[in-house]
Order: structure tokens, then sequence, then C-alpha cells
């Protein structure tokens, strides 16, 4: 994953005031954070960050943070506010992260083919739209596909099925079914209850692994 540049401002005074101030200044206020580290409170261009967020790696880009009096710091987006109306950015939460350091994020899963099971009749569901993983910053891949062109009827792809290589880590069961070929479509509790049991199990697999999303609490927004 290529890093991108985001040219930051520290700024001293929140609210309000000088939030609004600063957008009609075109930037944003935004805050950096991580374990071990003190909150900074910053102003970004969103047009910059928008430019970022828009490539294939979407919120999971990594970005190095250029201070504008100084220093730099590997950092990723782990919260958005967008205004309800116009969606404009409104406030950014930046987290500190380590190039060798695993963190945990969610990636999106999609298939390509279509499979000979719904040819023959069937129908075909794709279970998670994303996926929880684990894998340091610079190899975090920008989505997971599984080509489903062989999936007959009543055959499944399982976590187990995936070739992402050693350096990525799927945070659910081997076994978990991702995409199944079936005759009749489970019925809504089922797929609920499929839906829970694989968010249980990715919140127990990444226990202790720091999060590039849910990491160190954010400080207040100011």
């Amino acid at each position: 994953m290529e890093i991108q540049t985001l040219h930051a401002q520290e700024r001293d005074l929140g609210g309000k005031g000088p939030a609004r101030r600063l957008r009609a200044q075109d930037l944003v206020p935004a805050v950096f954070y991580g374990n071990q580290i003190e909150p900074r409170s910053l102003s970004v261009s969103p047009k910059e960050l928008s430019k970022i967020l828009s490539t294939e790696f979407g919120r999971n880009a990594l970005i190095k943070l250029d201070f504008e009096k100084g220093g730099e710091e590997l950092a990723m987006v782990k919260d958005l506010q967008v205004h309800p109306v116009k969606r404009s950015l409104v406030h950014v939460d930046f987290y500190r992260v380590e190039a060798e350091l695993p963190v945990r994020v969610d990636v999106p899963f999609r298939t390509v083919g279509k499979a000979a099971g719904v040819v023959q009749g069937g129908e075909m569901q794709v279970v998670f739209r994303a996926l929880p993983i684990q894998a340091k910053p610079h190899q975090i891949p920008p989505y997971i596909e599984v080509d489903v062109s062989e999936l007959e009827l009543n055959q499944a792809i399982h976590v187990k099925d995936l070739q992402l290589g050693e350096h990525v880590q799927v945070l659910l069961a081997p076994a978990r079914t991702l995409v199944l070929v079936q005759t009749e479509r489970q019925r809504p509790e089922e797929e609920a209850a499929v839906g829970a049991a694989g968010a249980a199990e990715a919140g127990a697999a990444a226990a202790g692994t720091p999060d590039a999303k849910s990491g160190a609490k954010a400080p207040e927004a100011k």
C-alpha cells in the first residue's frame, strides 16, 4: 500500500466558533491520538483528505501526517463526521499506527463470476460484505475477492478456502461460511444468526490486537 501524505496544522482553540472559522478557510478540525501519546488538535484540508479516501483502500488508506511545525506520524482514519445534509466533512479522528505492528480493520469482501449452481437454478448468498482482518498497515489489501464460478449447488466457500498469504489473517473461524449456493433461501432468522455468530467470532479473535478502527478511546472532539 502506498503511503499518502496529508498536511496538518496544529490548532489551540476548540469549540464551535473556531471550528466554523476553520471551515470558512476550507479546513476541517481533526484530532490525532493513539496509545502512549498525547492527543493533538489539528486542522486538515477536506479536499486533500477526500482525495486520499477516494483511492481503492478507502478509509483503510495509510496516511503520513506532515505537521506544519515539523514532524511526521503514520496514521489511519478512525472516524469521520459528515454534515447530514451537505455531506461535507465536519470532523476527522486520526489514530496513530506503527509500520511493524498489526492492526485490525474491516475490508470489503466481493465475488467474481457466476456460480455454476446459480445456472442450475440455485441461489447464491454472500454472508459477509466485509471481513475483519489483522495485518500490518502496509499489507492491508484494498479488498478480498473470490471467484465463485465453480461453486455448485449446495456448495460453499469458507474462510479456510481463502488464499491470502501469511501476512493477512481473517479474524473469523476457519469453518465460517462466506458464500454458499443452495436451492432454498435461509429464513431471515437463520441469516441473522449467521451474522451474529460471525460478529462474535471476530470480536473474540481480535482481542488484544491494536485496532485502527476501535483502538484507544477517542478524546472528546473540540
